[in-house]
């Protein structure tokens, strides 16, 4: 029995044995309603009655997450490790659900979720990207499954994506995803960055950069950080597309397509402030050259055909400058 039932029930017992309601209001110093209310109570329900009943209304019409809301945060929260960014962006793209961060974030601690991981102070690293929409664009392949090659290419600037399915890595389908590229990025392109894959330095492939007046500026061996956006993109495609897409629909290709346009449309991106990439890209379109100003700039006498194996392109190089 806690104190506030004890206190009323002295109230009650006081009232039983003299009688008296207005001698109890002053004793107790409360009002003649409260007594009442009291009294009634515990002659309906002995001392239970005497209990604090919620105040909680029934229905809450204007509660924002619910039992069904809740659980989806959860179990997006279980099975993919989303922070509260990516679990917004996900109820929004799958259930059409809007929530705020603040709201994720009290279910999260509420259900006491820890952490996704700890992120490192802002004093620690230097966010590297380019100043201009087009400057460079990081192009590479990651296998999803079986004959299932996805091509990314990704502007380093205001991370505007273009993303095919090829069941192999050949130079063929290096040129048709350029092709891809080219007609729908919105700015125009000046060099492409890639790995030491041999797909991207097929000679066919090297030829039509040329052609196109766009630069080909490949790694150096052991440097996968050096392409750190295109790698970490492929990691969400995986974790937000892919975990819920079964891969042998037969509409696999246009789902990626939708997925495409809401990551450039609607997902925001932490590099932008919560921005989409096409939002940045407004951002900066006044800034932004046009293709015939790129083209100005191309020199084909600086270019050359260059070579997969990192030693021996030193050496072609070299022989180049001695000449």
């Amino acid at each position: 029995m806690n104190r506030e039932v004890k206190q009323r029930l002295q109230w009650v017992q006081l009232y039983e044995e003299c009688g008296n309601a207005g001698f109890v209001c002053r004793r107790c110093g409360i009002s003649r309603p409260t007594l009442r209310k009291w009294w009634r109570r515990y002659q309906q329900a002995g001392i239970a009655g005497l209990e604090s009943l919620s105040r909680k209304p029934h229905n809450s019409p204007s509660i924002k997450v619910g039992p069904k809301e809740e659980e989806l945060i959860m179990e997006l929260r279980r099975t993919r490790n989303l922070g509260a960014r990516r679990i917004q962006s996900e109820l929004k793209r799958q259930n059409d659900i809007s929530l705020a961060l603040a709201t994720i974030h009290k279910v999260l601690q509420r259900n006491h979720v820890k952490p996704v991981r700890k992120y490192r102070q802002k004093k620690d690293y230097i966010r590297y990207q380019r100043p201009t929409p087009g400057d460079r664009v990081q192009m590479d392949t990651c296998k999803i499954g079986p004959q299932l090659i996805q091509y990314t290419a990704i502007d380093d600037c205001t991370r505007y994506r273009v993303l095919r399915l090829y069941k192999r890595r050949t130079a063929v389908n290096t040129l048709d995803f350029i092709d891809c590229v080219l007609e729908e990025m919105p700015f125009p392109i000046q060099r492409f960055q890639t790995d030491r894959g041999r797909e991207f330095f097929a000679l066919k492939v090297q030829k039509r950069l040329m052609d196109y007046g766009i630069k080909f500026r490949p790694n150096k061996p052991g440097s996968p950080h050096l392409n750190g956006k295109v790698e970490r993109s492929q990691k969400t495609d995986k974790a937000e597309f892919y975990a819920t897409t079964d891969l042998s629909s037969e509409d696999l290709e246009y789902q990626l397509a939708v997925w495409q346009h809401y990551y450039n449309w609607n997902r925001p991106h932490s590099a932008h402030n919560g921005k989409s990439p096409m939002e940045k890209f407004f951002d900066l379109i006044d800034e932004t050259p046009f293709s015939d100003e790129v083209s100005s700039q191309y020199r084909s006498s600086n270019e050359r055909v260059q070579d997969a194996n990192y030693k021996v392109d030193l050496e072609l190089q070299r022989l180049k400058r001695s000449l």
